[in-house]
């Protein structure tokens, strides 16, 4: 294949990129996004393959048909709740790809005629630092989504001494390499340290900014792999990476500001350590406790209702209930209901869990209301439903100043006429907080699984 050719296939690819991310951003579009981006990166391989397999078709063909295989089985059989977890994994993949390349390359120009130049040197170890750092950080961030690891912050004394450490010897190391230092070793040093600050650098992280992690460290795969592209000389690579690296950064921020806090306290600030007890809440609450509800008593509420609106959160992806709330909402508007729903930026453990978990339940794209445009609503909404949901629609973040989660914007639940929460326990969420809306007095609580909860809902309103 010439190069220009190449070349120009590789500029439909960038531009198949650019018409996904354009597709994602809107829901009732996103699997068209999916769909363009797919042909696209098939179409780079189909190139890359063409350009080079002359001297490595079986190795290159054997490489497709283990990861797309595993891509293929683990894509269909993944659950949507542990859709967290496979982007975290696929994404410190990604990174773990960039750092091999970083290495294979200075191992092609280290001997005779002697060290890279500055600029090949330069990219060959931010490569291998920042995709290190993704690849370690991401296996974390994968085993406290998968709970392997704890979900709370793991801090210990002298924790930031070490992490900063750990990332000079590494950034010193890189820097000897690109003054001239011949000696591989440098790389794989640099590659050690990398690793590990990105093991100890996720540990610290709570749960419950587990959205945001996931976000910088796609950024940082991205960065990664276009730096990979200036090593290779590919232009698709350089492309694409910044577009992913762009993309995750814009995002990283995005999120950062729906919790109103900054990325460095999102990063540093061991948020989600301390927990305060069920009976010091209670206290702070002039002692009052929860009220609980039957089914039957709930669905009475939702059925003469005027208006409804579902606010979904973490527990209804562990519980699988988007279906059987699909099929309540549609008994509600059989019934003349209202029917919306209130969707956090931050709600899940990813950027948009809540979104796709609804969108494979089939729920209209415009039921799904994001913050700003639910909570002028909730004034007139009759029944908020609580599916699971905690810090996102926790009333401290508005009135109690020493809350940890003070100043983020929530939805304004309490707002509406009557509020039901479904959950399993008193426990408290990722953010290890207590949550004031649960004593309110509007507020009543339907215990148990979400599933089997909605489930009965969707029988008693049937018996209406």
């Amino acid at each position: 294949m010439s190069y220009n050719l190449s070349n120009l296939l590789y500029l439909i690819t960038i531009v198949a990129f650019v018409l996904a991310l354009h597709f994602l951003s809107n829901p009732a579009h996103a699997r068209r996004g999916n769909q363009i981006g797919a042909a696209g990166m098939l179409l780079a391989i189909v190139v890359t393959w063409i350009k080079i397999g002359s001297t490595s078709w079986w190795a290159i063909a054997l490489a497709m048909l283990i990861g797309g295989g595993f891509g293929a089985v683990a894509a269909r059989k993944v659950r949507m709740t542990a859709m967290p977890q496979m982007v975290a994994l696929f994404n410190g993949v990604g990174g773990g790809a960039a750092a091999l390349i970083a290495l294979a390359e200075l191992h092609q120009v280290l001997p005779p005629p002697g060290a890279p130049t500055a600029d090949i040197s330069l990219a060959i170890v931010l490569s291998g630092l920042i995709g290190s750092i993704s690849f370690s950080g991401s296996m974390v961030a994968f085993g406290k989504l998968q709970e392997l690891i704890g979900g709370r912050p793991i801090t210990y004394a002298g924790q930031q001494f070490v992490n900063g450490a750990l990332f000079v010897g590494a950034l010193a190391c890189g820097i000897a390499l690109v003054a001239g230092v011949q000696d591989q070793w440098l790389l794989w040093i640099t590659i050690a340290a990398s690793l590990a600050f990105g093991v100890l650098f996720v540990l610290p992280i709570g749960g419950a900014d587990m959205p945001v992690v996931i976000s910088l460290l796609n950024a940082f795969t991205g960065l990664a792999v276009a730096l990979g592209g200036f090593e290779l000389e590919n232009n698709l690579l350089i492309v694409s990476g910044m577009l992913v690296g762009a993309s995750g950064t814009l995002l990283t921020l995005m999120m950062s500001r729906a919790m109103n806090r900054s990325v460095a306290n999102v990063l540093f600030g061991a948020f989600g350590k301390v927990t305060v007890s069920a009976a010091d809440s209670a206290a702070a609450n002039g002692g009052q406790s929860v009220r609980s509800a039957s089914a039957e008593d709930v669905a009475v509420m939702l059925a003469y209702a005027h208006k409804v609106v579902f606010v979904p959160g973490y527990g209804l992806a562990v519980a699988q209930a988007q279906h059987d709330v699909r099929q309540l909402a549609d008994l509600l508007e059989e019934k003349g209901v209202e029917v919306t729903y209130a969707i956090h930026p931050v709600a899940g453990r990813m950027p948009g869990h809540m979104n796709v978990l609804l969108a494979e339940a089939n729920v209209p794209y415009p039921q799904l209301k994001e913050m700003d445009d639910a909570n002028p609503e909730f004034s007139r909404t009759d029944v908020a439903v609580v599916v699971g949901a905690n810090d996102v629609v926790n009333p401290d973040a508005r009135t109690n100043q020493g809350s940890p989660i003070y100043g983020m914007p929530i939805l304004n639940v309490d707002d509406a006429q009557a509020v039901v929460v479904l959950k399993r326990s008193m426990n408290p969420g990722f953010a290890g907080i207590e949550n004031p809306l649960f004593y309110n007095p509007k507020t009543v609580m339907l215990f148990g699984d979400a599933k089997e909860s909605i489930t009965k809902l969707v029988a008693d309103v049937k018996s209406l």
